[in-house]
């Protein structure tokens, strides 16, 4: 079975990105390299730098994917004619080169709000996947969070781009995306949610749903051990939609355990002054990966609280596949993922939030069969072999509608899931 050439565009890749949905795009690319195929991801390292990124100290280390970051020498114009006429005006020479150099059998589109916009998605040829990691195709804003405050339930688009100070993209008044979108080959939203949400909003195009994926763990972490009293745990950037500053109220009532938060962002200073006077709310800054998983495993439960329509929330399947509970908010994608995996609970009132972390406080046996749960439903849903098996399913049954057989045959003889060489 011969490798794929697939390239990857996205806005944000480590180590020029800010959040979970970058990282997931490089757990998938490094997934597919594992597999045995070339993997290529375009970014644009401008965008990141004008949010207010620091550059890379140094290159990372060798993971067999071919990084291409995208830079100008007049980063901000470039970025400010890509987001306004809706195409990579300043970097079509470069992103045509990568295509007649690469020839990709699959072109897998994430974020591409900076990198081209909709006038990336016709260039190229190959079979062609969009993952919306964000609503960006039906929200100028990408999380359906209107004017900053309050949830989205009908367009106010104009009033709303402006109410975050950002300049209004004229072209999606005009059908460029929903155009450029007949080009996609394959939809996929994160969750059933998220893909009725691209629907309520007027996508006319269809999704399939496909999740994010962890590898499994060989061994389980340690707990965390250092730590004097029980805790929960919050994990994630410090921002106001993620709905943190709703969970101090409840833990002023609550003294029975400790409520440790992991992360960091621009609310952080914010929050710290919501907390202070609670001696058991402790900012703990960023955590390495294996730290995060002790803190994880050492948690009687990791609580949830955003007040925007997320498309997933790896963190869940991050607590899931260590065997620690959750507690979220009965909002979004988390009523979907928490009742498959039936690994917690959700709570809307404060009163609801107290109630659930008491009984996963108070009743050991019940915490214990909703972890064996969690830990049971993630090797089966959101292991990194299932997920891969269902991409390579979906682009298979892509090829096939757009007359690629070659590819399609290859597709289901587990080049995903299995990668060249690994089939039986």
């Amino acid at each position: 079975m011969r490798s794929l050439n697939i390239v990857m565009f996205t806005t944000f890749y480590p180590p020029y990105s800010f959040g979970g949905d970058a990282m997931g795009v490089q757990r998938m690319a490094r997934a597919l390299v594992a597999r045995g195929h070339d993997v290529t991801v375009v970014h644009d390292e401008d965008s990141y730098l004008i949010l207010g990124g620091k550059p890379a100290a140094s290159e990372p280390m060798p993971d067999g994917v071919r990084r291409i970051g995208l830079r100008s020498r007049h980063g901000l114009l470039s970025n400010l004619l890509t987001q306004q006429l809706g195409r990579p005006f300043v970097h079509a020479p470069r992103i045509r080169e990568i295509l007649g150099e690469r020839n990709p059998d699959i072109l897998w589109y994430n974020n591409t709000s900076l990198i081209g916009g909709p006038g990336l998605l016709p260039m190229g040829d190959g079979l062609k996947l969009y993952e919306a990691h964000e609503h960006w195709l039906v929200c100028p804003t990408h999380v359906l969070w209107r004017h900053g405050r309050e949830l989205c339930d009908r367009r106010e688009c104009l009033r709303c781009v402006l109410s975050y100070k950002r300049p209004p993209q004229l072209w999606r008044y005009t059908g460029m995306l929903d155009r450029a979108l007949d080009h996609v080959d394959l939809i996929v939203a994160k969750s059933e949610f998220s893909r009725a949400k691209h629907k309520e909003f007027g996508l006319r195009q269809e999704m399939e749903v496909l999740p994010y994926f962890l590898p499994d763990l060989e061994n389980l972490a340690e707990p965390y051990t250092g730590h004097p009293r029980p805790y929960f745990l919050f994990v994630g950037r410090l921002e106001k939609i993620k709905g943190l500053q709703d969970v101090f109220p409840a833990m002023g009532r609550y003294s029975d355990a400790d409520l440790l938060i992991i992360g960091d962002g621009d609310y952080a200073s914010e929050l710290k002054r919501l907390a202070a006077g609670n001696s058991r709310i402790q900012f703990l800054g960023r955590k390495s990966p294996e730290e995060l998983d002790a803190y994880y495993r050492g948690a009687l439960g990791l609580i949830v609280p955003s007040v925007c329509y997320e498309t997933f929330g790896i963190i869940l399947i991050e607590s899931f596949r260590l065997g620690t509970p959750v507690i979220a908010r009965r909002l979004g994608p988390f009523p979907e993922i928490v009742e498959r995996a039936g690994g917690g609970a959700l709570f809307t009132t404060e009163d609801e939030l107290l109630d659930a972390m008491r009984s996963l406080q108070g009743d050991p046996e019940r915490r214990q069969a909703q972890s064996d749960s969690a830990r049971t439903v993630f090797a089966k849903v959101w292991r990194e072999d299932r997920v891969l098996e269902a991409y390579g399913s979906a682009l298979a049954r892509a090829a096939h509608r757009k007359g690629d057989q070659d590819l399609a045959t290859l597709l289901e003889a587990g080049a995903l899931d299995q990668g060249p060489g690994q089939a039986a």
